[in-house]
């Protein structure tokens, strides 16, 4: 069972910066952001693979926001710079999924979500 805790969501102004959290219990090889706006659809931001050291990105985040890990720390990082208001949403980090990465339906476990607030 792989736990998963997120943290560091709130409210911004537009151009502002946030670093998310997502704590885990270190029972993954994989982690990813994933969010999701009122009405809207889940949609995935970025991806982390341990074992080959890669990330992948959702365009619309490309060169703003960074995810990372802390091996450490079993804690992996959503660094997002330059935000905007479509930007608004809950923040989930999500584990156990495929190389299909932006698919959530692949995703086995899921935190609570952080809910970011970007206003113009």
């Amino acid at each position: 069972q792989v736990q998963l805790v997120e943290s560091g969501g709130g409210l911004v102004q537009a151009g502002d910066s946030l670093r998310l959290s997502c704590a885990t219990n270190g029972r993954t090889l994989m982690t990813a952001w994933f969010r999701q706006a009122p009405g809207k659809e889940r949609e995935f931001v970025a991806v982390v693979y341990y074992s080959i050291g890669k990330t992948y990105y959702a365009d619309f985040v490309k060169e703003r926001f960074t995810i990372s890990r802390d091996n450490a720390k079993n804690t992996v990082y959503l660094q997002m710079n330059s935000l905007k208001p479509e930007d608004t949403a809950v923040y989930y980090c999500a584990a156990g999924g495929t190389l299909r990465y932006s698919r959530p339906d692949d995703y086995a476990y899921w935190g609570q979500g952080t809910p970011v607030t970007v206003s113009s």
